[in-house]
C-alpha cells in the first residue's frame, strides 16, 4: 500500500534536513556521489539507501539476540504500510550496539519513513520491493548463524552478497528507469543484466578490508570456511599471526571475485547512456574507490590482523574526487581512469600519473 505525501513543509522540511545530515555521518563516499542525483531521484535514492542502513544496523548488532532480530526486522517491514508503526518504531527498537551515528539514525527511522510517504507512488514501491527483498534475506542468514554470521562456502557467500548488496543494484536500476528519460527500456534491461554485480562488488570489497573489523567488533566471519580449510585454517584462525599466510591465500577467491564483479560493474557504468550525465556521476566516484581499495587489498595482509584494515590514502581520495567526474562523459577515459587505478595509487599531479579529460 502506497501512502499520501507529508501534509505540513514543517514536516516536510525537518524530515530533508535530517536524512541529508545524517547520510555523511553513515557513509561519506555514498554521500559524496548523492549529490549528483537531482530532485525524486536524489531523494529516493537517499531514502532508499537510509532504510537499507536501518536494516543493517538491525542485523550487525553484536548482542542482540535473533529473536529480537527477527522481530524487529519484521517490526521494520511493516513501517512500509502503517505511518503509525513508522512512528513508533524508535521506541519499539530499544537499546541496539553499534557505531553512535548508526544508532541515530535507527532512532530517527520515523523521518526516514516520512521522506518515504513524500516520494512518488512509484519510487515508494521500487524501495518496499527491492528493501523487502534484502530484510528477508537478512532474517534468513541470522536464522541460519545464531551465533553470528559465519560464511560456510563461496556459494553461500554469493547469496548473502546478493541480499544485502545485489538487491541495492536492482533498486538504483529500477529507479533510474522511472526518472531518468534517457535510460530506455532497451536501456534497462541491459543494465538489469549486470546491476547486481555492480552492488555486490563493492560489497564484497567492503567486506574483504574490513575482515578483522567485522569478526572483532560485529562478531561477522564472511570469509568461508571452506576455503579456510582447504589452506589449513578456519573461522577460529581467521586472525591468528601464525596462519597469516594460509588466510591470506584463502581470501583468493574473494579477491578474485570482487576482480570479476568490478569489472561488470564498470561495464554497467558504461552501458548508462551519456546522455544521463547525473546517473554516471553517481556511479563513477564509488567504483573507483572500489578499484583503489581491491588494488591495496591484493598486496596486503593489514585487514587480516587484529585491528587492522585498508584505506587508500587520502591524497588518493582527492584525486579521484577531482578527476572521476570529469571521465563519464567518455567510456574511453572511464576505462583509461580505471586501468591507472587498477595498477598504482591514482595521484593528481604524481609524475607517474598521466592522464587527459578527453570529451
Amino acid at each position: 500500500m502506497v501512502q499520501m505525501a507529508l501534509e505540513s513543509p514543517t514536516d516536510h522540511r525537518q524530515v530533508e534536513r535530517f536524512c541529508q545530515e545524517i547520510l555523511p555521518q553513515v557513509s561519506r563516499t555514498f554521500a559524496l556521489s548523492i549529490r549528483f542525483l537531482p530532485g525524486n531521484l536524489g531523494r529516493a535514492v537517499l531514502c532508499g539507501y537510509l532504510l537499507a542502513r536501518i536494516a543493517d544496523t538491525i542485523e550487525d548488532d553484536p548482542v542482540a539476540t535473533v529473536e529480537s532480530k527477527i522481530r524487529l526486522l519484521d517490526k521494520f517491514l511493516v513501517c512500509f504500510d502503517e505511518p503509525a508503526q513508522a512512528d513508533m518504531f524508535p521506541q519499539i527498537v530499544g537499546t541496539l550496539e553499534g557505531e553512535a551515528a548508526h544508532l541515530h539514525l535507527v532512532e530517527n527511522t520515523h523521518l526516514v519513513f516520512a521522506l518515504f510517504r513524500s516520494l512518488p507512488a512509484k519510487s515508494q514501491q521500487t524501495l518496499q520491493h527491492w528493501i523487502t527483498e534484502m530484510v528477508q534475506g537478512m532474517q534468513k542468514f541470522v536464522k541460519l548463524h545464531a551465533q553470528g554470521i559465519r560464511i560456510k562456502t563461496l556459494e553461500e557467500y554469493q547469496e548473502y552478497c546478493y541480499y544485502v548488496a545485489g538487491t541495492v543494484g536492482y533498486l538504483l536500476t529500477d529507479l533510474w528507469f522511472e526518472h531518468s528519460p534517457s535510460v530506455d527500456f532497451a536501456t534497462y534491461h541491459t543494465l538489469r543484466q549486470t546491476c547486481a554485480a555492480f552492488g555486490e562488488g563493492l560489497q564484497t570489497v567492503n567486506i574483504l578490508k574490513d575482515i578483522a573489523w567485522d569478526a572483532e567488533h560485529e562478531n561477522s566471519i564472511y570469509v568461508p570456511q571452506d576455503a579456510l580449510e582447504t589452506h589449513g585454517s578456519s573461522h577460529e584462525k581467521l586472525l591468528d599471526p601464525e596462519f597469516l599466510a594460509q588466510n591470506h591465500a584463502a581470501i583468493k577467491s574473494l579477491v578474485e571475485l570482487a576482480w570479476s564483479d568490478l569489472d561488470k560493474a564498470a561495464q554497467y557504468l558504461m552501458e548508462v547512456p551519456r546522455s544521463a550525465i547525473p546517473i554516471r556521476l553517481f556511479c563513477i566516484l564509488p567504483l573507483v574507490f572500489a578499484y583503489a581499495t581491491l588494488r591495496d587489498i591484493t598486496g596486503s595482509t593489514a585487514m587480516l590482523k587484529s585491528g587492522g584494515n585498508i584505506k587508500i590514502s587520502r591524497a588518493e581520495v582527492k584525486s579521484l574526487i577531482m578527476v572521476g567526474p570529469f571521465t563519464v562523459l567518455s567510456n574511453f577515459t572511464i576505462r583509461r581512469l580505471i586501468d591507472q587505478v587498477r595498477q598504482q595509487p591514482f595521484l593528481w599531479g604524481n609524475k607517474n600519473t598521466s592522464f587527459k579529460k578527453v570529451a
